[in-house]
């Protein structure tokens, strides 16, 4: 089964509007440059970013997401952003259940679930986000602990056309530590096989599945190669316009 890579950039709580918008405006040069570029190119910059990024990429190719939305569609949520309003605004993509909105904000995997449902229903491709702690892998959890986390956060209806699985080892995101090829294949594997049994196989073979942790252009050509990697949720590489697009040109 072939999959269009998605080489996605999650900027985190970084940029303000002058550089964060010469970041997106070099992003999108370079896509235009190469519109023979075999993957999809994806950034996710700070909420209050998106709306210069949008405009700053307008015309490239180059799809824009949110970091997170709320379960709902409209209310009395202060300081939440809603899936509807990332639509209206241009976005395409956003990002859920990062391991540093699990950690830093308690999300469980129900309240990741009912995000994603959220976000289908405004039109949002969903990037499911996955992955163990150093003390789990140490236990010998780690696909234990991917396979519940994937089935406690996927909603109904999810599919290789509005949802995306990013798998991210806690313990190699941010430190420069990343999962050896042979570890990120292993459980990429687990993660598509346990696909196949939530939503069978012919949308599981057509899902892509990230790798999200430390991937680098040292790293990419390694990781992107693997049978199971359909692209990566790059962080700190993805606040460089060049770091970034090397990554982006290693699948072809």
């Amino acid at each position: 089964m072939s999959r269009v890579p998605l080489i996605a950039g999650n900027w985190k709580m970084n940029g303000l509007v002058a550089d964060g918008t010469a970041l997106a405006a070099g992003v999108a040069a370079k896509r235009k440059g190469q519109p023979d570029l075999a993957c999809d190119v994806l950034i996710c910059p700070p909420a209050p970013l998106l709306a210069a990024v949008i405009a700053a990429v307008a015309g490239s190719g180059v799809a824009v997401g949110g970091q997170d939305c709320h379960a709902k569609v409209s209310g009395a949520h202060t300081g939440d952003t809603s899936p509807a309003l990332l639509k209206d605004l241009g976005c395409s993509y956003v990002i859920l259940g990062h391991s540093e909105r699990r950690g830093d904000h308690g999300e469980t995997d129900a309240q990741v679930k009912a995000k994603a449902a959220c976000a289908h229903g405004a039109g949002l491709i969903a990037i499911v986000c996955i992955g163990e702690t150093l003390a789990q892998r140490d236990d010998g959890q780690t696909i234990a602990v991917n396979k519940s986390q994937l089935r406690g956060s996927l909603p109904e209806g999810a599919n290789a056309a509005n949802t995306v699985i990013a798998y991210e080892p806690v313990w190699a995101i941010g430190t420069g530590r990343v999962a050896t090829p042979e570890q990120a294949q292993e459980v990429h594997a687990a993660i598509r096989a346990e696909l196949v049994e939530l939503i069978g196989e012919t949308e599981a073979d057509k899902m892509r599945i990230l790798y999200g942790g430390s991937m680098k252009p040292e790293n990419a050509a390694q990781l992107i190669a693997l049978p199971d990697v359909d692209g990566g949720l790059i962080g700190g590489a993805a606040l460089k316009v060049e770091d970034f697009w090397a990554i982006a040109r290693n699948c072809g």
